[in-house]
């Protein structure tokens, strides 16, 4: 098993932490983790932009002239394509673009990515986020503390209000909960910082 040390928020370390090695030691499969984080992306759209087509443009559906004996080109309508002010050719039109991951293929893309994680050293676990105040100063001290001065991803259990008022301001942090944690923020992001709890219910969760 992987082992980590368990530091409090001074960076003093405080314990250790065994880490599931199907979790934690999984090779790296990059063909894995490029398609769990195009299926996540795709899902992220909203497939709501629209054109019109001719005949959901304003204007008159009259003939403009008489086909033949004019010298000009035959026109059927002001709402033609051809025309300024006329609809879309071929345009695109609301759809969905949710796409569906086999679980296992999820799951096994991101304990690749966490491994990865691992091994490059960007992990640290502390034994808990009982910040004392919700003051942004607050937090950005403590993440000074633990060496962290990048894009960073805080993953606590859910609920700490402080955490997320304090953090909220902070353009480099973003916080998740274990339950919600995707394979885009574990890529996303530069530091991980997990809550002991945290990280041994994910690594529960992802090991059954």
């Amino acid at each position: 098993m992987a082992t980590l040390d368990v530091r409090n928020l001074k960076n003093e370390v405080v314990g250790k932490v065994e880490l599931d090695e199907s979790v934690f030691g999984a090779p790296l499969n990059r063909a894995l983790i490029y398609d769990a984080v195009k299926a996540y992306q795709m899902n992220q759209r909203l497939g709501t932009v629209s054109t019109k087509t001719r005949g959901e443009t304003s204007g008159s559906g009259r003939k403009l002239w008489k086909q033949k004996g004019t010298g000009r080109a035959r026109i059927a309508s002001i709402r033609s394509p051809l025309w300024k002010g006329g609809g879309a050719t071929f345009g695109p039109k609301p759809r969905p673009w949710e796409t569906r991951l086999p679980k296992k293929m999820r799951r096994g893309a991101l304990c690749s990515a966490l491994s990865e994680r691992l091994r490059e050293g960007r992990i640290t676990v502390v034994d808990g986020f009982a910040l004392e105040s919700h003051k942004t100063a607050a937090f950005a001290s403590v993440l000074t503390a633990l060496g962290h001065d990048r894009k960073t991803l805080v993953v606590d259990g859910g609920g700490n209000r402080n955490l997320m008022l304090s953090s909220r301001n902070l353009a480099s942090v973003s916080v998740s909960s274990d339950s919600l944690l995707n394979i885009h923020d574990v890529l996303a992001h530069d530091r991980l910082i997990f809550s002991k709890d945290a990280i041994e219910a994910l690594a529960a969760r992802l090991s059954r």
